[in-house]
């Protein structure tokens, strides 16, 4: 009886075995083979029902026979019965597998099929319990409520809740949308529950992303929370670290060092460093920084020093408007071999809310291009009364 035994179970663990090869084969034939061996098994049927849709109702009832936890065999049996127009059985089916499996799959499942049923209060509760319990993929959820109301307010109000993992994802669907105001309060939102070792890189690409839509405002105040929670170190001036002590964060609101042929910028002790070979473009940005400053006049003051650069050369900084690329103002050109203050005079005209600060290089006609080095101390922006 121990040999008939110590057989038996030798030969069932075989079955088990074989039947599991079978059903990885992931064919019709090999699933078919794998139930003939094993016929218990409510997952064989489940995929089995996926791959032969003739007699998927058939296979799905046996699947959820066999296991009654078996979430995924009740809504696909759901979908089946919503294809042939039986709603009500449909929605039996939806229910069930929210009642054995809470998880988002049967929440979204219920908000979908009550979308499609036009059914916008049903809906509207599934959704909000959907959010609860977000996915790795939720968008496609806010876009069931986006297709319902394209107010981004309504949808926040009636599903968002302060779970990080939500609110990332419908800060990208948001930005997708364009709502800039939106953006700036959801990415807020994460600033205030989020983590920053992984959500600092995520408000960087906002902000720049605002920046890149001529939204300043918006990207101002995802940059104002981020710098008030000490996510970053930054200044509450324009422009942001304005002695060049600091390497600068890849955001536009702190400076972008653009790779020239021929020019060579560093932050270093003494400020910005930039070396010129001779070699460079006939025009290039050397350093630029995006700011928002409100309507009204404003002067920068600029600390710097050259070395072999003659004067007229074309080093010079602008200020330009977002959006239209119209030049504000413009410097004079930099050159002094000993430390020297210029300064700019600008005004910020009603309706541009966004505005860069650049130093380039133009080669002026008549001059050959300039070979020597530039250091910049430090730059400040303050306001005219």
């Amino acid at each position: 009886m121990v040999v008939a035994g110590c057989c038996w179970a030798i030969l069932c663990s075989w079955r088990l075995a074989r039947a599991d090869y079978l059903f990885r084969q992931d064919t019709k034939a090999s699933i078919r083979q794998a139930i003939s061996m094993v016929s218990d098994d409510s997952a064989f049927y489940l995929r089995l029902a996926e791959l032969d849709p003739t007699d998927a109702q058939m296979l799905l009832s046996t699947a959820v026979h066999l296991n009654r936890y078996n979430a995924q065999a009740e809504i696909e049996l759901g979908l089946q019965y919503e294809a042939e127009g039986e709603f009500g059985r449909a929605e039996q089916r939806f229910l069930r597998a929210f009642a054995v499996d809470r998880t988002y799959l049967s929440r979204w499942s219920l908000a979908s099929f009550y979308f499609r049923r036009g059914n916008e209060k049903e809906f509207w509760r599934w959704a909000r319990k959907a959010a609860e319990m977000p996915s790795d993929s939720t968008g496609p959820l806010f876009e069931l409520c986006w297709r319902i109301t394209p107010d981004v307010n309504e949808i926040t109000q009636r599903i968002v809740n302060d779970d990080p993992k939500l609110l990332r994802q419908y800060l990208d669907f948001v930005l997708s949308k364009g709502q800039a105001s939106a953006a700036a309060e959801i990415a807020t939102r994460i600033i205030q529950h989020g983590d920053p070792n992984t959500d600092t890189p995520r408000m960087f690409a906002a902000i720049n992303h605002l920046i890149a839509e001529n939204e300043g405002g918006s990207a101002e105040a995802i940059w104002s929370a981020l710098i008030a929670k000490h996510w970053v170190v930054a200044d509450t001036a324009w422009p942001d670290n304005p002695n060049f002590s600091r390497e600068p964060l890849p955001v536009r609101f702190d400076w972008t060092l653009p790779s020239n042929t021929g020019v060579q910028s560093v932050p270093g002790r003494f400020g910005l460093e930039t070396e010129f070979s001779g070699l460079e473009p006939e025009e290039c940005t050397i350093a630029e920084q995006a700011i928002v400053l409100g309507p009204g006049n404003y002067q920068l003051d600029s600390f710097y020093r050259t070395e072999g650069i003659a004067a007229g050369t074309g080093l010079q900084w602008q200020v330009i408007a977002a959006g239209t690329g119209m030049i504000l103002a413009e410097s004079s050109d930099l050159s002094s071999e000993s430390p020297t203050q210029a300064k700019m005079r600008f005004s910020i005209p009603p309706g541009i809310s966004l505005a860069y600060l650049r130093l380039i290089y133009r080669r002026a006609l008549g001059t050959s291009p300039i070979s020597g080095s530039l250091v910049i101390s430090s730059v400040q922006i303050h306001a005219l009364s």
